[in-house]
């Protein structure tokens, strides 16, 4: 399975090696973008180092690469701007490091560890978001950016050619998810730093643009692989659960994207599923 972050550090160590040269595929691809993902488009007219942008780019499969192109660059762009910037062109507060907030790496043991994502973004020597809140929420902000990209360039894709691109977004939505019902039941410093209202909203905000890209990546077909393991639980969370305090209301629960990927909700999660808008 070809996965986000194996392809991204391939393509990293082709683009280091050839730095200066740009692709015959790029102006093509970038005009894509524009046309299609005006919003992804936006991110690589704001990000100071377009030569960055560039790099993600391969030619043998310009739609991924559009993708991690924005992807990587979400991130870049945070640091650039020392905020989360949004899908719709606002940005949010960025979480920075604190002891207030216990590391990510203490939800791992509730996910599979022989999941790609677990041990990437949650297991010692992986990402910096197993170490830091902070960075867990950049990259919930990424994936959002990633899967809104490549639903806008589902016309590039083959039809019958399985992809993963919803499932990087629904693994870290299970793990922010994780996190706070875990600072919840502990009732820790975490817990409480979580409701001061700054923090409060640039959570929610996240979370509600990842539902809706969620939500309207469900009709597109091939998709996901993970993605119903991984909404699971969010589609059984209630108002009570931590994450459900913080928003205010229980968390959507994209039904549809359980029903394309051929999984099967439980009688309970059905019971308690709320559907999704697209």
């Amino acid at each position: 399975m070809l996965l986000k972050y194996l392809f991204s550090a391939l393509a990293l160590v082709f683009a280091v090696s050839v730095p200066a040269a740009a692709a015959p595929c790029h102006p093509s691809a970038l005009e894509m973008l524009r046309r299609n993902a005006p919003e992804a488009f936006a991110v690589h007219q704001k990000i100071a180092d377009k030569a960055f942008f560039m790099r993600w780019i391969t030619c043998d499969d310009v739609q991924l690469g559009l993708t991690t192109a924005v992807h990587e660059s979400v991130h870049a762009l945070t640091s650039q701007l020392n905020a989360y910037p949004l899908i719709d062109g606002r940005t949010v507060p960025r979480v920075a490091d604190s002891r207030a907030f216990f590391p990510p790496r203490r939800v791992a043991g509730a996910f599979r560890d022989d999941s790609t994502y677990v041990q990437n973004y949650l297991q010692e020597g992986g990402a910096t978001s197993a170490v830091e809140f902070g960075f867990l929420l950049d990259e919930l902000n990424a994936y959002s950016h990633d899967l809104n990209t490549a639903v806008r360039l589902r016309s590039m894709s083959t039809p019958d050619r399985h992809v993963y691109h919803r499932d990087g977004l629904a693994a870290l939505m299970s793990f922010v998810a994780a996190y706070v019902e875990r600072a919840r039941l502990e009732g820790t410093e975490t817990w409480r730093t979580l409701q001061v209202p700054v923090i409060r909203k640039t959570v929610t905000t996240l979370w509600a643009q990842s539902e809706s890209v969620m939500g309207a990546s469900c009709r597109t077909p091939n998709y996901g692989d993970e993605t119903p393991s991984y909404l699971a639980s969010i589609c059984s969370a209630t108002i009570g659960h931590g994450l459900g305090q913080v928003l205010g209301r229980p968390p959507l629960c994209p039904v549809s994207c359980l029903s394309v990927s051929g999984a099967r909700l439980s009688a309970r999660q059905r019971a308690s599923a709320r559907t999704q808008t697209p």
